[in-house]
């Protein structure tokens, strides 16, 4: 009701160029003022138009035809996404359709007879304990900014967070005598995150000898646990770089990303007996179905769970 008013766009800007920049604009505007998204999804949704923008190659978006849409979820096939990436798009298209038509733009949303894009069920790419040993102990003593970059590495697979939690992760919110930390997750959600000793041992290492010299000509004092060697935030593409670097070091698969490291987390935590309840809780997942696909990653688990408890095992 009192929220700031979305930019209005008349017809006559449906248009390429910079007037169809100007468009996307606004239709982030009403992501952010009305539909209260959080930040990254905003910056996912800009994204994904901003893909749709390239593939239109000048055409006008008032003029598409359902077999047009229909060629665009082809196109995203052939560009390789995951099916999860191309569901989001897909998404992202029938929210902007329904802008453009809120705003008198179009008509009809056709993007709405496009089905949904079938996530089929994949199992995740997993590390083994012994390949998450070697990419822990990838950075090394005497390379600049070792010690952070192995407390980085820890907290990703002691935690099971993303990278974008990790890189807004809080000095405050990190509790190494307790032993847990304080994770802000999806929509801004809070989540309790145990840490285990090795993490801990980590952190403290870092926050004693390559943490200070980085910040100590920040005032006030970045709140940030992980920062550049400015003393900036550690952002999360950074993040991803540096997870790269030292899996090429090991010799771990250029597919991996730190995303692996809480595939690992939840499939390691599983095969030792966790429940799947407290798994859940730990990642952050809204639903119990999305952490139920860590349960097929390792039949050798269902297999001695059947034998246990089957009459018949």
């Amino acid at each position: 009701m009192g929220g700031p008013r979305r930019k209005l766009l008349k017809p006559a800007t449906v248009a390429t160029g910079a007037l169809a920049g100007r468009w996307v604009e606004s239709f982030v505007d009403y992501l952010r003022a009305e539909c209260h998204l959080s930040d990254n999804t905003v910056s996912a949704y800009h994204r994904d138009i901003r893909r749709l923008y390239t593939w239109l190659a000048g055409r006008s978006v008032r003029q598409l035809t359902i077999q047009e849409l229909a060629d665009y979820a082809s196109w995203l096939h052939e560009r390789k996404l995951a099916p999860a990436s191309i569901a989001r798009h897909l998404a992202s298209l029938r929210i902007f359709f329904r802008y453009l038509q809120l705003e008198g733009l179009l008509t009809e949303n056709l993007a709405e007879l496009l089905g949904s894009q079938k996530l089929w069920e994949r199992v995740p790419h997993v590390l083994t304990p012994g390949m998450v040993e070697r990419l822990l102990e990838a950075p090394r003593k005497g390379e600049p900014l070792w010690r952070r970059d192995r407390a980085l590495l820890e907290l990703l697979y002691a935690t099971g967070c993303r990278a974008s939690e990790i890189s807004f992760l809080q000095l405050q919110d990190t509790h190494l005598d307790e032993g847990y930390c304080l994770c802000k997750g999806k929509g801004n959600k809070e989540r309790l995150v145990p840490l285990g000793r090795r993490a801990i041992e980590a952190v403290r290492d870092y926050l004693k000898h390559d943490r200070p010299p980085s910040v100590a000509h920040r005032d006030p004092e970045p709140p940030w646990l992980l920062v550049s060697k400015r003393g900036l935030r550690l952002r999360r593409e950074r993040i991803w770089e540096l997870f790269k670097r030292y899996a090429a070091e090991v010799n771990i698969s250029p597919d991996m990303s730190p995303h692996t490291l809480r595939h690992s987390f939840a499939t390691h935590l599983l095969t030792g007996g966790a429940d799947l309840r407290q798994v859940q809780e730990m990642l952050g997942h809204a639903s119990i179905a999305t952490t139920q696909i860590y349960t097929h990653v390792d039949p050798a688990r269902l297999k001695k769970i059947h034998k246990q408890f089957h009459p018949r095992g």
